[in-house]
């Protein structure tokens, strides 16, 4: 074979290759893996150095809080009532999220910070260094949290964010794999139902086939995927599971089921294609279907206009309507974005619309 034409026949090849790609879906756009969900450290703290715009001194838990902070760092017998006058310290409730990935130890996040007392502002405050741990009672500590706040919303001025204020001092590792071996992958939401998770399934054991073993992965319900790694990928999952999470599939076995959805503030209406509505007639305000009639020998300077207020759709009552079909017929007719949106709405109440209605 010719160069030329060798080459041809590559390039032939790999836009059919990215043509089929084009319209499938990679299985990691459609799960994820259970135990790779983030999670929160948390804590209580005292900032400093507000001008003026502090708790003040009849907020007993910050000044008692500040009380402690002193007597511990540096000279013994300060009382709450000792600080009546303090005016530029808050306390405040801090919040960190941790990413799904995990975190190790050195590693920085952002501190959310939140006044729980009568503060003004806490723009131009400190955090004064403090301790977080899980959420739950008793955990271990985590980071520790300090820095200058910045107030990020001016409507908003007890509350703001310390860029990098929480430095990591244990791991935080997701964790993949159970005692088993297995791996759990979640499907969204949007798409869970029982023939998805099976066509799912079927899929993943079509792209890693065990030599005279069984099928790896299973359907345990509408939204999970159980997956058995062999024992000799369970030390090292990465190559395993980017296998799979790489994998395209095609998108008519994902069942995602009927759904419209309507965003009133924008005018916007999306749906699926194959959206049905049952054999129905409407009429309403403002809509007017025109349709010019031309003579015999028509000409644009005498048509036969017929006018009416109502529009029928599947006037049969064959069946297998689309909802797009009337909505491109109420848009040549030029009805508005709201107007369509309303019969939208109607055509779900009186049980004609064959989707789910989702109004934003």
């Amino acid at each position: 074979m010719k160069k030329t034409a060798l080459q041809l026949v590559l390039a032939l090849a790999l836009i059919a290759g990215l043509a089929v790609r084009a319209s499938a879906v990679q299985v990691q756009d459609l799960v994820r893996i259970k135990g790779a969900e983030g999670s929160k450290l948390v804590g209580m703290g005292l900032v400093m150095g507000l001008p003026g715009t502090g708790d003040g001194g009849k907020f007993t838990p910050a000044m008692q809080s500040l009380a402690r902070v002193i007597e511990h760092l540096a000279v013994g017998g300060v009382t709450a009532s000792d600080l009546r006058n303090t005016k530029n310290v808050a306390m405040v409730a801090m919040t960190v999220n941790v990413p799904a990935n995990g975190v190790r130890e050195g590693d920085r996040l952002d501190v959310h910070v939140s006044s729980i007392g009568p503060a003004k502002s806490l723009e131009g405050g400190r955090l004064f260094l403090i301790p977080l741990t899980g959420p739950l009672p008793g955990s271990d500590i985590f980071a520790y949290a300090e820095g200058p706040i910045s107030v990020e919303n001016i409507n908003l001025p007890n509350t703001g964010v310390i860029k990098n204020g929480a430095q990591m001092v244990q791991d935080i590792r997701a964790q993949y794999m159970d005692d088993y071996g297995q791996v759990t992958f979640v499907i969204d939401d949007k798409i869970a139902s029982w023939p998805t998770a099976s066509n799912l399934a079927s899929h993943i054991n079509g792209v890693i086939t065990l030599d005279d073993g069984p099928d790896i992965a299973r359907a345990v319900d509408p939204k999970n995927i159980v997956v058995q790694l062999p024992r000799a990928d369970q030390n090292n999952p990465g190559a395993f599971l980017s296998q799979i999470l790489t994998s395209y599939i095609d998108p008519p076995l994902i069942g995602t089921g009927a759904r419209v959805k309507i965003n009133e503030a924008a005018g916007t209406i999306v749906f699926g294609a194959n959206v049905q509505i049952s054999p129905v007639v409407i009429s309403t305000q403002g809509l007017t279907i025109t349709t010019v009639t031309p003579p015999v020998e028509p000409t644009p300077e005498v048509p036969v206009v017929e006018t009416s207020n109502w529009v029928s759709i599947d006037p049969e009552s064959r069946g297998g309507t689309k909802l797009a079909d009337l909505l491109n017929a109420l848009k040549q007719l030029r009805v508005e974005a709201k107007d369509r949106i309303a019969i939208v709405k109607e055509l779900d109440k009186v049980g004609a619309l064959h989707a789910e209605l989702i109004i934003e």
